[in-house]
């Protein structure tokens, strides 16, 4: 699959590779691809699935789009379980037969995806430099760069991004007028919304916090009570705030908690990353 704005060129492997593994059985990824195309070459993945150069391009960039920059495979084994063995990105761009633009594409996008879920960065108010919170409880973060150029040390509040007032370290607020926690407040006014295929939710906060990271999450009203959090894809009850295993050792899927609906939220979690 090409980068979009390009000309699509179907991708072949080379039948002289000897560092690939080809196989003669269809495609895992694409079953569409017949058994017996010679443009239709395909290798095994270290999972022993089989994949062409297209099929495993456009899978990967699919995940990368969703987000999911961990690439497992989505074959399937046994009716409906999935293989889900993870393949290295160096396995991918290696058997994908990324082009050099595919290439920074991926990277770029696995470079930006992976510090969104291990760091907490943004820049400088002042210096503009990138700066990251370590300690994910404390809003009041000193800026390196600053503090040496000033020869003083500089320190801003990473919720409102004014110079910091006040004392430290604190996880609610700055002094600074209008410091406010955006999501926290969101918590505490959302709307109540139903949950029309879990029996008896009819009352509950339409916007939650995770309860593993603070994530804020919203249920779009279909399915199930639980709900996969986008950030530390830990799964919980949207209802009881319970982590899914733990909410259903008392209750089912679409019957009501046994604690019923938790109340709306007044602080958001922090995500204790080991």
């Amino acid at each position: 699959m090409s980068i979009q704005g390009q000309e699509e060129v179907q991708k072949r492997y080379d039948p002289r590779d000897t560092t690939l593994k080809f196989v003669n059985r269809k495609d895992d990824l694409d079953p569409l691809c017949s058994d017996d195309e010679d443009d239709c070459l395909r290798a095994e993945m270290s999972c022993g699935h089989a994949v062409t150069p297209d099929s495993l391009t456009q899978w990967c960039r699919s995940q990368l789009d969703e987000g999911i920059y961990k690439f497992k495979c989505p074959a399937l084994v046994e009716g409906t379980r999935l293989c889900n063995k993870l393949w290295s990105y160096q396995e991918v761009r290696r058997l994908a037969d990324l082009s050099v633009e595919e290439m920074q594409h991926f990277e770029e996008n696995i470079a930006r995806l992976a510090a969104a879920e291990y760091c907490e960065i943004k820049p400088c108010p002042q210096c503009k430099t990138t700066v990251e919170r370590k300690d994910l409880s404390n809003l009041c973060v000193t800026c390196t760069i600053c503090t040496a150029d000033q020869k003083k040390t500089y320190e801003f509040c990473w919720q409102c991004q004014k110079q910091w007032k006040g004392p430290r370290p604190r996880s609610d607020r700055c002094n600074n007028n209008g410091c406010i926690n955006h999501d926290l407040e969101l918590l505490k006014n959302c709307k109540m919304t139903t949950l029309p295929q879990v029996n008896g939710v009819n009352a509950c906060p339409s916007i939650r916090a995770c309860p593993t990271c603070g994530q804020t999450v919203e249920h779009d009203k279909t399915g199930c009570k639980n709900v996969i959090c986008p950030r530390c894809k830990v799964e919980f009850c949207f209802v009881c705030l319970k982590l899914t295993p733990v909410c259903l050792k008392t209750s089912s899927y679409f019957i009501p908690c046994s604690g019923g609906v938790a109340p709306r939220q007044t602080s958001i979690p922090v995500w204790r990353r080991n």
